[in-house]
């Protein structure tokens, strides 16, 4: 048996759906850009203190390990954050 959805609670359920994805975009943004910096900083630090660093760490392998902690920050975050919101919003219809 089908139920019957009506079109308004359709686009009911997609305006939230959105809204809960922008949301984890934001937390996301807000993460990776902490941790971008949280992870630069003493990357670059070693990098001129440590004679190892100095010879096996270029300025690519630098910015990888920066831009690996920055996009890991971001998609734990978002995610988080969308299954946060969804779960507030899957309460309040129930």
């Amino acid at each position: 048996m089908a139920k019957n959805v009506s079109l308004a609670s359709m686009d009911q359920k997609l305006a939230m759906a959105k809204r809960c994805s922008h949301e984890g975009v934001v937390a996301g943004a807000k993460a990776a850009v902490v941790a971008s910096v949280a992870t630069a900083i003493p990357t670059f630090a070693i990098g001129k203190m440590l004679p190892w660093a100095r010879t096996y760490l270029n300025p690519t392998a630098k910015a990888l390990i920066v831009s690996t902690a920055a996009g890991m920050a971001y998609f734990v975050v978002a995610d988080k954050t969308i299954l946060k919101t969804a779960r507030q919003n899957s309460f309040k219809q129930a």
